[in-house]
Parts: C-alpha cells; sequence; structure tokens
C-alpha cells in the first residue's frame, strides 16, 4: 500500500458510497412500504371485527352508599370505612348488557376516595390507623383519634369563606352568606376535617377498570373499595360505561 494508491481507494470508496447509500434508501422505503401496507391491512381488520361487537354502550348513574354498621340518625364523626363497591358495579354492568368496555367509577365527595385492594377487616383497620398516622385529625375534631397540637388552616372555620371566589362558591351553592346568620349557620355545619381532605388526596377519585366479557378484569383477591374519611356518611359514586353489547 503506497501514497498513490491511497489516493485511488479514497476515490473508490466515495464513488461507492451514494450508490450504497441509494440502495439502502430504496430497500428501506419498499420495508417502510410493506410495513405501511400491513398495518393498514390489520386496522381494516380491526374496524371490520368492532362492527360485529354489537350495539356501542354508553351511560351512567350514581348511586348511594350507606356505611355498613351505621346507625340510624348517627352524626359524622370522622370515622374511617370501606365499603365494597364490587357487587354494585356488578350488577350495573350485568344489568347494561355490555360486553367489552371500560367502567369508570367516581366518587362525588371530596372526604372519600377510590382504590382497588383486597376487601379485608382486619386491613380496614390498618388503612385507617396508617393514614391517620401521617394525616392525624385536628385537635378541634370530633375524632376519636385527635391529636393534641395538631391544627389545619381548612379548620380555622371563622376564617372562612376566605376571599371572593370562595363566597361566590357558597352562594353557588345555596348559602346566602351576605347574611350573618346564614354565614353563621354554614359555619355551624362545616365539620373539622382537613385531614379528611388530604387523606382523600393521596388516595384518588376513580379508577377505570376494562371489562372483557362482560367481567371487570380484576385480580382474584381485588375489589373496587369506596374508603370514607370522614363518616359515618351516607355517599354517592358515579359509575360509567363505555363499549359495546
Amino acid at each position: 500500500f503506497t501514497m498513490v494508491s491511497f489516493p485511488l481507494a479514497l476515490l473508490a470508496l466515495l464513488v461507492a458510497f451514494p450508490i450504497g447509500v441509494t440502495a439502502f434508501s430504496k430497500g428501506h422505503r419498499s420495508h417502510i412500504s410493506g410495513f405501511r401496507r400491513t398495518c393498514l391491512h390489520e386496522t381494516v381488520g380491526t374496524q371490520a371485527e368492532a362492527f360485529q361487537l354489537g350495539q356501542q354502550i354508553c351511560t351512567y348513574k350514581t348511586i348511594t352508599i350507606t356505611p355498613s354498621g351505621m346507625n340510624e340518625g348517627e352524626l359524622p364523626r370522622q370515622a374511617v370505612s370501606v365499603e365494597d363497591l364490587t357487587p354494585h358495579l356488578n350488577s350495573y354492568i350485568e344489568s347494561s348488557g355490555m360486553k367489552n368496555g371500560v367502567l369508570t367509577v367516581i366518587s362525588r365527595h371530596t372526604t372519600t376516595a377510590l382504590t382497588i385492594n383486597e376487601l379485608e377487616s382486619r386491613l380496614a383497620r390498618d388503612v385507617e390507623e396508617f393514614f391517620l398516622k401521617i394525616c392525624p385529625p385536628d385537635e378541634r375534631s370530633e375524632s376519636e383519634k385527635k391529636e393534641a397540637g395538631v391544627r389545619y388552616l381548612h379548620n380555622d372555620i371563622d376564617q372562612r369563606p376566605d376571599g371572593e371566589d370562595e363566597q361566590q362558591r357558597c352562594r353557588d351553592n345555596g348559602w346566602d352568606i351576605d347574611d350573618d346568620v346564614e354565614l353563621q349557620k354554614w359555619r355551624d355545619q362545616e365539620p373539622i376535617n382537613a385531614h379528611s381532605h388530604l387523606i382523600s388526596m393521596m388516595l384518588g377519585s376513580s379508577e377505570s377498570i376494562p371489562v372483557v366479557d362482560g367481567k371487570m378484569v380484576i385480580g382474584q383477591w381485588q375489589s373496587v373499595l369506596l374508603v370514607d374519611l370522614d363518616g359515618p356518611r351516607t355517599r354517592t359514586v358515579g359509575i360509567q360505561l363505555m363499549g359495546n353489547s
């Protein structure tokens, strides 16, 4: 290999490189074209199958949940309870006729939460103990687990509603807070429950669950649970089904 042959080899490489790039590019385009044809074929096939799934379903309802063990006329005391929604959801799916789709369930309260986990009484007590250690109740609350020295800004009821936006929200919800008597009535009915709100934010307020062949796709030991963090109270839950019969 001499100094004279090096430029010739380099020239040959430069000539061959565009040819190789062109061939690769053509092959690559051919591969992409075939890939697109395959995807198009699969998409058309999927659409054809979708027409055979049956009638489209999109329906919503609200269900009422009364806590187990709640006595008639019992006042809320910031109790924590876990209620099983699974039978209600199964019943709604069955009555709707939906075979495949998605079920979405949402809590309609700011002091309840939704989760998917095991329904077991001792675990429910663990849930209460665990979260009340993270967010202990205010010393001014009605909770049996309240802790001395714990205070939350939300529970300064005499300072609320704080600002024009919150005042308008009270008016929109039927409270004439511009009247001093009505304002005091509103404050009197407000619970000392900031910890309940905070725990609800940690757990979440909705779940979406696949439905296949008319059944929720959840594990053997899983249940859909409503966690009431400010009870006992009668609660409502929203359910929506979207899919096909």
